[in-house]
């Protein structure tokens, strides 16, 4: 007979928060890896497909409204990946609009990716696999929504882009690129001037708040690379 495994669920929940990508993880108190930050998530039941529970297990943890997006990323299953039995994990990425802030429960915090505590098992890598998603998603679909607010400035929307991304993009190129796309329109309304006056800026939102794929071939590269449809 083969060997006993178990499937459990993940989800790296990214939100820009204070100027920097962040993730929801919680404080393990009991072993194993006790001390340890661990991803959101848990066992699936016999009852559910695998959406179906990371939407529940997230709802446990994350007031899973605030959740504007929720993909399935790539299964992990190196045998030794957690001690014990078996256990297969079907990893998710999900993000939250920067102006969300959910209630979350004592045990659980929001880390920047740049300075991740100790993290539980493989889960540090299953953030790296989140994060790669978004960076690549951006580039080809309207997944810029889930980060947004649903009114914005296109300088607010660059500086979201540049965090997820982790380069610099030109707020010109990028909204020449989103209203080539038809993804962006005008709310009619300006945002209010800020302390040192100036112009008034427009508010912007996204025309569709679900996923398309908008351009196949167009990639949101560092400076100096350069491809089709690229915002430097």
């Amino acid at each position: 007979m083969g060997r006993h495994s178990e499937h459990e669920v993940l989800a790296a929940v990214l939100q820009i928060r204070g100027g920097a990508l962040q993730v929801l993880a919680w404080h393990r108190a009991m072993p194993p890896d006790a001390g340890r930050w661990a991803l959101p998530g848990g066992r699936l039941r016999d009852d559910e497909d695998v959406e179906a529970s990371v939407r529940r297990q997230l709802a446990e943890k994350v007031d899973v409204r605030e959740v504007a997006h929720v993909e399935q990323i790539a299964v992990f299953s190196a045998p030794d990946r957690v001690p014990g039995t078996r256990t297969i994990a079907t990893a998710f990425l999900g993000l939250v609009p920067s102006d969300a802030d959910p209630a979350v429960p004592d045990d659980t915090a929001w880390h920047p990716l740049r300075r991740l505590p100790d993290t539980a098992f493989d889960h540090a890598t299953i953030v790296d696999a989140a994060q790669e998603r978004l960076r690549a998603k951006l580039s080809y679909t309207n997944l810029g929504f889930a980060l947004a607010p649903r009114e914005f400035t296109i300088s607010a929307l660059r500086e979201l882009y540049a965090t997820a991304l982790g380069h610099t993009i030109s707020a010109t190129n990028l909204q020449r690129v989103l209203t080539r796309r038809a993804l962006l329109e005008p709310t009619g309304a300006v945002a209010p001037p800020g302390p040192s006056g100036g112009r008034p800026a427009a508010l912007f939102r996204f025309t569709d708040r679900s996923l398309r794929v908008t351009d196949a071939f167009a990639v949101l590269r560092p400076p100096g690379e350069h491809a089709r449809g690229a915002v430097p």
